[in-house]
C-alpha cells in the first residue's frame, strides 16, 4: 500500500466531525499524520442545517407565518430530489437554519411547526458528512483554505479481480471508488489510555460519577508512544512509598485539584484518548469532580452528553461500548468473549492477560498494590488497540471508512446506526430523498407469508430438525453471506421491490406475489452487493495468498473482517422495523429466497447422495460425504442459485441432541464447538460449569466410534459423583450459586419477581444497599421463597433436588444422543443399578 506521507507535506486523517455552538459551524478533528497532533479545521463553505418540506416558500410564508419568525431561520430555497419510491423527480423546499436546534431537538423548534418534513432527524454533524461527502477514516491535504480529498491509487492485481467480477464500465468506476478505501493504509494513530480509582467509603459500592463526592486517589496512564505512568493522590499522615516497577513512573500529589490539572494536561496532549467505560465512569467522575473542585471550564478538555463524554478537541474511545457491540463480538471476534462483557474478561479472550485480583477494597490497598491494580487496568485498555499489529484500531478506522460515521459514533452505536449512516451517505450522493419510513410503510407494508415465530410479521429462517445420535466425519458447508447473496442476485431494495414500473410487474419473485424492478439497480442491492463480492472475491483470497507479504495480507484480512461484520449484520438490520428504511416485503422476500436456496442445496445433495443431517439458518451438516460430490454441489450452487458455498468447519465428530441450535462437535484438530448447550451459559453454577468442562474434555478426546464405550462410563461416572456430592452437601455455597446482574432498580419490578431480585430483596432487608449493575449471587432453597442469597443462606437449606434437576437439563441431551436413558440413569429405584 502506498507511503501517503512521502507524496504531502501535510496530510490528515478525517478522525471526527463536530459543532461548536459558539462559533456557530461544524468543525473536523484532523490527525497530524507526520506529527501525530490533532488539528482542528472550521467550516469555510457557509454549510447550515436545514429540513425539507413540500409546502412551497409561499405557502410556509402564508399559512406557517411562525417558521418565518423562528429566532433561528435562516432562508428558504427550492431544490429538486429523486423520489425513488415512486422512481420521479420532485421538487421540495429546503428550510434554512442558523444553529441545529432550530430544526429539531425542542418543542419549538421549525419542524415541530410543519405538517411534513424530510430529513429533519438528522444529526447535523452527520448531515455536514453526507452534504460535502466526507470521507472518515481517509487522508486529506488543506489546500487554499480549503479541504481536499487524497486519492488512492488501485494496484493492478486488484484492479484486475474487480474486472473479473464485472464487465460494466459505469459498475467497475463505482467499485474502483469503494476499493479506495480498503487501500488506503492505516497510519500509526498515537493514543493513551487512561484508568482512575476512586475512594469508597462502602466497600464494593462504586461512586456515583453524576456527583463525584469522593477524592480520586489514582489515574494510570498507558501509551503507545512510551508514556506509562501512575499519578497517586498522598493520603494524610501518610509518608510516600517506594513503588517498585519498571513498567510505570509514579507520581505523588498533595493536593487533587492540582493532581486533576496534570491529567487533563496529558489528557490534550493525546489525539486519541482510551478508556473502558469510561463515558459511564472515569472520564464523567473526573468532569463532575473537576468542576465540584472548583476548576474552571477552560482548564477541563472535557464535555459531557447524556451518554458519553467526548473530548473538546482531541477523541474519546470507549472501548467498552466497542466491544459490547454484538456485531463485533460475533462477526469479528468469532465470539471468543461471551460471559459478562467485562475489561477482564474480554482481555483474558483476546490477549490472554487478566486485571490485577485483589482481596480487599481499594481503598485500603496500600501505594503499591493501588498503583500496579491502577495501572494493569490502562496497560491492559491499550494492549487491546495494539494486539495483533493494532487490529482493533484499524477495524474501527476501516468501519468508519465504510459507514461514513465519525470515531465516536463508531464506537457508541449500533451496526443498525452505521449501515443508516451508509445508505444517508449514498442517498445524498445521488441526490435521493431520505424517504420517511411511513412512507415506505404507506406502499410497502404488507407482508405474504405468515410468522411460525410470535411477534415476527413473515415467515424467518429455515431450521431444519436434527437428527439425535453421533455422527462421525461431518462437514459442515456454509451458505457464504446467504441473504446478501440473495438480496444482490434478486436486486431487493425498498424501492425496487413492487416499483411503479407496469413492464416490471411480470418479474415476480420465486413463491411470492412481488415483483422486482427490471429498470433499475437497488441501492441496497448495489451497496450490498459491492461488499459482498469485494470480501468474497476479492480481500478474502488475498488475506490467504502466500504469494502476498505478511504485512499485506495481514491488512487485507483485517478488511475482510470489517466487511464481513457490515455484510453478516446488514440483513438483520434491513429486516428489522426499527430501521428507517425498513420494508417488510424486502425482508419477507430476502428470507423466503433463502429457504428457497436452502431446500435446492439440500434436494440437490440429496441427488448426489449426501446426507443432510441438520440445517441451521445458512448452514448445513452433511455427514461423511465424498470429495467430488460435494464438490458438484458446491459448483451447482454457484451456477444456479448465485450462491457460494463454503466448507466451514471439518467434525471429527458431531453429537445432535435432536433439538434446533444444540449440539456439540469436535473438530479435526480437536477444538470442541458447543451450540445452545445449557452447561456453557454464563449464569449456571461453578459445579455444573465445572461438570460441563470435564465432560466436554472427555468427548474432545474420542478418535473413533470404538472410543464412545469408554469414555461414555466416564462420563456416566462424573455424572455420578456430582449427583451424590450434591446429596451428601459437600459442594459450597459458592459452587451452587447462580450469579445474576441486577439490571433494574428493585422498586421496577413490578408484575414478576426473577429470583436474583428475591435475594436482592432479602439483601437489602438486611441492610446491604442494592444498586442496578449489582451482581446477585443466590442458591436454590427449599422454603416459600424457594431462593436464598449466598450472604444469607446455610448449606443445610439448599434444595438438591432442583439441582439434580439442572444436572439433567444440561446432560439429558448429551448423554441421550449417545444412547443413555438418563431417566434409568438418575431414577430412583434404578440408580444403584447404574452408579
Amino acid at each position: 500500500m502506498e507511503n501517503i506521507g512521502e507524496k504531502f507535506k501535510e496530510v490528515f486523517l478525517l478522525l471526527s466531525v463536530a459543532y461548536d455552538g459558539n462559533a456557530g459551524k461544524a468543525y473536523l478533528k484532523l490527525y497530524d499524520v507526520a506529527n501525530n497532533t490533532i488539528r482542528v479545521w472550521y467550516d469555510s463553505s457557509g454549510h447550515k442545517p436545514y429540513l425539507l418540506t413540500n409546502l412551497y416558500p409561499e405557502e410556509i410564508a402564508d399559512r406557517y407565518p411562525q417558521v418565518i419568525s423562528h429566532p433561528g431561520f435562516d432562508h428558504m430555497e427550492v431544490v429538486k430530489k429523486m423520489d425513488v419510491l415512486r422512481d420521479r423527480e420532485i421538487f421540495l423546499t429546503k428550510v434554512v437554519a442558523r444553529d441545529p436546534l432550530s430544526i429539531g431537538g425542542s418543542r419549538k423548534s421549525i419542524r415541530e411547526i410543519l405538517p411534513r418534513t424530510w430529513e429533519a432527524r438528522i444529526k447535523y454533524h452527520l448531515c455536514y458528512i453526507y452534504d460535502n461527502q466526507l470521507l472518515p477514516g481517509m487522508f486529506y491535504v488543506i489546500r487554499n483554505g480549503m479541504l481536499e480529498r487524497v486519492r488512492i491509487s488501485i494496484p493492478l492485481d486488484v484492479k484486475r479481480k474487480v474486472e473479473g467480477i464485472y464487465s460494466e464500465k459505469e459498475t467497475v468506476k463505482k467499485a474502483y471508488d469503494w476499493l479506495e478505501l480498503f487501500q488506503a493504509p492505516i497510519p500509526f494513530i498515537r493514543r493513551i489510555a487512561l484508568d482512575i480509582e476512586v475512594y469508597s467509603p462502602v466497600p464494593d459500592r462504586i461512586p456515583n460519577p453524576k456527583e463525584a463526592n469522593y477524592s480520586i486517589i489514582a489515574v494510570a496512564f498507558a501509551a503507545n508512544d512510551g508514556f506509562n505512568e501512575v499519578v497517586i493522590l498522598k493520603r494524610k499522615h501518610e509518608k510516600e512509598d517506594y513503588i517498585a516497577s519498571s513498567s510505570y513512573n509514579v507520581r505523588f500529589f498533595e493536593d487533587e485539584r492540582e493532581m486533576l490539572r496534570y491529567v487533563f494536561k496529558v489528557i490534550e496532549s493525546y489525539p486519541v484518548v482510551l478508556t473502558f467505560n469510561g463515558d459511564n465512569f472515569d472520564m464523567r467522575y473526573l468532569l463532575h469532580r473537576a468542576k465540584l473542585l472548583g476548576i474552571k471550564d477552560e482548564e477541563i478538555p472535557l464535555h459531557g452528553g447524556r451518554d458519553e463524554v467526548n473530548l473538546k478537541r482531541g477523541v474519546h474511545i470507549d472501548l467498552y461500548r466497542f466491544f459490547n457491540n454484538h456485531a463485533m463480538q460475533v462477526y469479528a471476534f468469532s465470539n471468543k468473549y461471551q460471559e459478562t462483557k467485562t475489561l477482564d474478561t474480554i482481555s483474558q479472550a483476546l490477549i490472554s492477560e487478566g486485571k490485577v485480583h485483589i482481596d480487599k477494597p481499594i481503598s485500603e490497598l496500600s501505594y503499591q498494590e493501588l498503583a500496579n491494580y491502577c495501572y494493569q487496568d490502562a496497560y491492559l485498555t491499550l494492549k487491546l488497540t495494539t494486539y495483533n499489529n493494532d487490529l482493533v484500531m484499524k477495524l474501527i478506522i476501516l468501519l468508519m471508512r465504510i459507514s461514513k460515521l465519525p470515531m465516536e459514533d463508531i464506537i457508541r452505536h449500533s451496526i443498525s446506526h452505521w449501515i443508516k449512516s451508509l445508505m444517508y451517505f449514498e442517498h445524498r450522493k445521488r441526490g435521493y430523498l431520505i424517504p420517511n419510513p411511513e412512507d415506505i410503510m404507506s406502499m410497502k407494508g404488507k407482508t405474504y407469508t405468515k410468522a411460525i415465530i410470535k411477534g415476527k410479521k413473515y415467515l424467518g429462517a429455515i431450521v431444519i430438525d436434527p437428527l439425535p445420535g453421533v455422527f462421525f466425519n461431518v462437514i459442515v458447508v456454509d451458505f457464504a453471506s446467504l441473504y446478501p447473496s440473495v438480496i444482490k442476485r434478486w436486486n431487493l431494495s425498498y424501492e425496487t421491490i413492487l416499483c411503479p414500473h407496469e413492464e416490471c410487474k411480470s418479474n415476480k419473485l420465486f413463491g411470492l406475489p412481488y415483483w422486482v424492478c427490471k429498470k433499475k439497480r437497488g441501492l441496497i442491492a448495489e451497496i450490498v452487493g459491492f461488499l459482498r463480492d469485494f470480501r468474497v472475491f476479492i480481500y478474502k483470497p488475498l488475506a490467504k495468498d502466500p504469494n502476498i507479504n505478511e504485512t499485506l495480507r495481514k491488512q487485507y484480512d483485517v478488511v475482510q473482517r470489517a466487511l464481513k461484520v457490515f455484510i453478516n449484520a446488514s440483513y438483520g438490520v434491513f429486516g428489522a422495523e426499527t430501521f428507517p428504511l425498513y420494508c417488510p416485503p424486502v425482508a419477507e422476500s430476502t428470507t423466503a429466497l433463502g429457504r428457497y436456496a436452502i431446500y435446492s442445496a439440500i434436494k440437490k445433495s440429496e441427488e448426489e447422495g449426501l446426507v443432510a443431517l441438520y440445517g441451521d439458518t445458512d448452514s448445513l451438516f452433511i455427514w461423511n460425504p465424498k470429495k467430488e460430490d460435494l464438490s458438484k454441489v458446491i459448483e451447482w450452487a454457484r451456477t444456479n442459485l448465485g450462491i457460494d458455498l463454503d466448507i466451514d468447519k471439518r467434525y471429527r465428530y458431531v453429537i445432535l441432541s435432536g433439538l434446533k441450535k444444540n449440539y456439540l462437535g469436535v473438530t479435526v484438530e480437536g477444538k470442541l464447538d458447543i451450540k445452545g448447550l445449557v452447561g456453557k451459559k454464563r449464569n449456571t453454577p461453578l459445579f455444573i460449569k465445572e461438570l460441563f468442562s470435564d465432560v466436554s474434555h472427555k468427548l474432545s478426546k474420542v478418535e473413533d466410534i470404538g472410543d464412545i464405550d469408554k469414555v461414555l462410563k466416564e462420563i456416566v461416572e462424573l455424572v455420578r459423583e456430582s449427583y451424590y456430592k450434591l446429596k451428601n452437601k459437600h459442594y459450597s455455597l459458592d459452587e451452587l450459586a447462580f450469579r445474576v446482574a441486577l439490571t433494574k432498580n428493585l422498586s421496577e419490578y413490578n408484575k414478576t419477581t426473577p429470583q436474583h431480585v428475591k435475594a436482592a430483596k432479602q439483601l437489602k432487608r438486611f441492610g446491604k444497599e442494592i444498586v442496578v449493575g449489582d451482581i446477585i449471587s443466590f442458591v436454590k432453597t427449599r422454603g416459600k421463597e424457594g431462593v436464598k442469597a449466598v450472604q444469607l443462606a446455610r448449606i443445610d437449606e439448599v434444595d438438591e433436588t432442583k439441582y439434580i434437576e439442572y444436572i439433567e437439563t444440561t446432560f439429558r441431551q448429551i448423554l441421550e444422543a449417545l444412547g443413555v436413558n438418563f431417566d434409568e440413569l438418575l431414577g430412583t429405584f434404578h440408580i444403584d443399578k447404574f452408579m
